[in-house]
């Protein structure tokens, strides 16, 4: 016969299933007299700040496992609880040894619940919830940066793009194959749910996505080689190679070796201790002369990028049966 409502109250009140309830709650308990600053506290209080449990314990022995930027904060909140109406919690970080852990203590306030000058609360380990709270403060934070990067490069493209081209649609189509070729760039390493490490992507992987567009043009396709070894690009060095591939892939579809049919770009690779070396190599285009106009945006752009975030130097070789490109950078600034 199943008991009722009325004949399991008193259940609920024995002192065991009351310690079952807290236990299972992941509450521990404590009590202060105001009076002496002695502290007592049941076992698992004593496990949650790493203090043996048959030592007596006062307030200050405490004070000194908490955080040295929490500390004054805690002393004047648990100083000021008598002031408090009503129920009070304070969240704070302590160190058990090279741990790191956050509690929130909880009690009433204004002396209410207050026994022969002794104070009661419960005491919760509160770390997963505040990490999670940093977690998503650092993404929002992180988010935040993203997009005012990506507003920026939008700017300077825009900018660039528009001293370069002519009419409004060569304008509009210009920018968009940049834009593009970013948030393509960006896919590869954008980070993903339970990532810990920085996000990144494969060098091989990147030129490939970026030179896709390019190769898949009917006739065309099959003309661009990229061999490359497994080497990985940093999320910051990851912007940077895709606006260099896309200013050379468009200069080359204008005027170089995918300008024509018989064309062929071959992307190839070396690492070394002390640099990365690309490089790109056109065959089977027109004829090849160096510009005798002076250097365009795009062009000043890729060179302050690779002189500046990847610490390395790019050349051009005007060579009569296509131009052969040699991006040198640095090993360590291309997996940032």
């Amino acid at each position: 016969m199943t008991p009722t409502p009325d004949k399991l109250k008193p259940l609920l009140w024995e002192p065991k299933n009351l310690v079952r309830a807290i236990d299972s709650a992941g509450v521990t308990l404590w009590s202060w007299n105001v009076d002496t600053d002695a502290l007592a506290m049941d076992d698992h209080s004593y496990d949650l700040w790493g203090v043996p449990r048959s030592r007596d314990v006062t307030f200050e022995d405490l004070s000194a496992h908490i955080h040295p930027h929490d500390r004054d904060r805690v002393r004047a909140a648990f100083n000021a609880t008598r002031a408090v109406t009503g129920a009070f919690e304070i969240d704070f970080r302590i160190l058990v040894g090279e741990e790191l852990k956050w509690i929130s203590a909880r009690g009433q306030g204004d002396d209410a619940g207050m026994v022969q000058r002794v104070m009661f609360g419960i005491f919760i380990d509160v770390t997963g919830r505040k990490q999670a709270e940093e977690g998503r403060e650092l993404l929002a934070g992180e988010m935040s940066h993203r997009v005012k990067n990506l507003l920026a490069i939008a700017s300077g493209l825009t900018a660039i793009t528009s001293r370069s081209t002519k009419t409004v649609e060569d304008m509009a189509r210009e920018l968009t194959l940049r834009l593009t070729a970013l948030g393509r760039a960006h896919d590869l390493v954008r980070p993903v749910a339970g990532q810990t490490e920085a996000p990144s992507a494969l060098l091989g992987d990147l030129l490939t996505v970026l030179l896709a567009p390019y190769d898949d043009l009917g006739a065309f396709s099959g003309r661009i080689r990229v061999s490359v070894p497994r080497m990985i690009v940093g999320e910051s060095a990851t912007t940077i190679v895709a606006l260099i591939v896309h200013e050379l892939a468009t200069n080359s579809l204008k005027y170089g070796a995918l300008s024509v049919d018989t064309g062929m770009l071959n992307v190839s690779c070396s690492a070394h201790d002390e640099a990365v070396t690309i490089v790109w190599t056109e065959t089977g285009g027109p004829l090849v002369k160096a510009p005798e106009e002076p250097k365009g945006y795009g062009s000043n752009l890729i060179e302050r990028s690779v002189n500046g975030h990847l610490r390395g130097a790019i050349k051009y070789d005007w060579l009569e049966a296509g131009l052969v490109v040699t991006l040198r950078v640095d090993p360590e600034r291309l997996g940032t």
